[in-house]
């Protein structure tokens, strides 16, 4: 039996508080309207304030999420963040036209599912000087622009640290399962989260209405036209040879990924199914005890079965199809790159051309020793605790296993 772990004492003082003030408000026309009077701007920009994907993901939260007054509290405060980042970006883009002159080339793209080394992999490769990595303080932090001179530095750092600790706080145990930290790589989702069309709601919330509409419905082509234009601006004052990005959900839409980036370098990270949803399952439960109470993992492992296979069968349509041609993307297996990730590391580099100096290698190795999987405890998961039959859940992958030649682990 899977165990969601108990919220701290102090967790409870905060939900009590949150529990007296007036039930938190999730209308998009109100959203907006706060957001412009608390920034004192109006303008989100050429396509915003993206009230179709406001107005699904709060009717989900509204309905579907069971959020506690606590809950509401922080998912209100997270919608509110994001539109005045849309107005402030807006509001940068208007006063330094210059931004929008310089492209993004030919960014590395890592598109492997959660709980593949995607985020170790991240890390490695934002070890290269020549990589640029969004950090994770940045995209919550991004105004004013970072600055090369103060990417390690900048007091919004430490601020952003002490917000850390906070989500830590309300969710004991996540550090075991998903490393968090100010400087590490962020992932796409936190920029898309901008514009409400990101796996990031879906994950931390359960709104299987906007999750649907996500995968189906959304127009994904408008939020990577955004992410082009944050990534842009991040680049102004900080710039790199190129951008090494990274999300799980680009995998539902990797034709609009491309048709926004269309020299994007994709590299697909491949694990036995089974073996992710054990863990999503493990894992989404206990970042969702931040927002909300009851929660069954064997419910979310049905959920994320689902979600995963949909992405992985998406990938595989994508490949036959010929949208991605092989020399555009390199595919890495979780066994091996387990087994020496700086082979795998020097294996990606040959195949985009790109220069593995020494200098890249050695940092990789030090990070490695000093960041074993084992830092935080570990994370320990069982396919039985899903409820899911391995028969049934072996057939809804068996395409995907056999196109990309991925063993059974489970």
């Amino acid at each position: 039996m899977i165990i969601v772990p108990a919220p701290r004492p102090g967790t409870r003082v905060l939900a009590a508080v949150a529990s007296m003030l007036p039930r938190a408000r999730l209308d998009p026309q109100e959203l907006i309207a706060r957001a412009r009077r608390r920034t004192g701007l109006t303008d989100f920009g050429p396509e915003g304030p993206y009230e179709e994907a406001l107005a699904v993901l709060c009717r989900a939260l509204d309905g579907e999420a069971a959020l506690t007054p606590l809950g509401r509290q922080l998912a209100r405060q997270m919608l509110l963040e994001a539109l005045a980042c849309q107005l402030r970006l807006q509001d940068w883009l208007q006063r330094e036209p210059a931004i929008l002159e310089a492209p993004i080339e030919a960014p590395v793209v890592i598109v492997g599912m959660p709980r593949t080394g995607t985020s170790i992999l991240h890390e490695l490769l934002a070890l290269d000087p020549a990589n640029r990595c969004p950090a994770t303080w940045e995209v919550a932090h991004p105004f004013p622009p970072p600055a090369a001179a103060t990417c390690t530095s900048d007091p919004r750092i430490a601020r952003h640290a002490r917000q850390l600790r906070f989500g830590e706080y309300l969710m004991p145990g996540v550090q075991n399962l998903h490393r968090m930290g100010t400087t590490l790589p962020q992932e796409c989702v936190a920029i898309t989260a901008h514009v409400f069309v990101s796996m990031q709601y879906s994950t931390i919330f359960h709104v299987p209405t906007y999750a649907a509409w996500l995968e189906h419905g959304a127009d994904h082509a408008r939020s990577y036209r955004y992410h082009r234009r944050f990534l842009q601006y991040l680049q102004w004052r900080h710039r790199g040879a190129r951008w090494v990005l990274k999300s799980p959900a680009h995998l539902w839409s990797l034709e609009a990924l491309l048709g926004v980036y269309p020299d994007a370098r994709l590299v697909q990270t491949h694990r036995d199914p089974l073996r992710i949803v054990s863990s999503l399952a493990s894992m989404i439960p206990t970042m969702r005890s931040a927002y909300a109470r009851g929660i069954d993992p064997q419910a979310v492992a049905r959920e994320w079965s689902l979600h995963c296979a949909s992405a992985l069968d998406a990938s595989v349509a994508s490949r036959r199809a010929g949208a991605i041609r092989p020399g555009r993307v390199c595919d890495i297996a979780f066994a091996e790159f387990m087994r020496d990730p700086v082979a795998e590391l020097r294996r990606l580099y040959a195949h985009f051309d790109l220069p593995f100096g020494a200098h890249v290698e050695q940092a990789a190795v030090r990070y490695l020793a000093e960041n074993p999987a084992s830092k935080h405890g570990g994370h320990r998961h069982r396919f039985a605790d899903t409820g899911l039959d391995v028969v049934g859940e072996r057939a809804r992958v068996a395409d995907y296993q056999a196109y990309f030649g991925v063993p059974s682990e489970a």
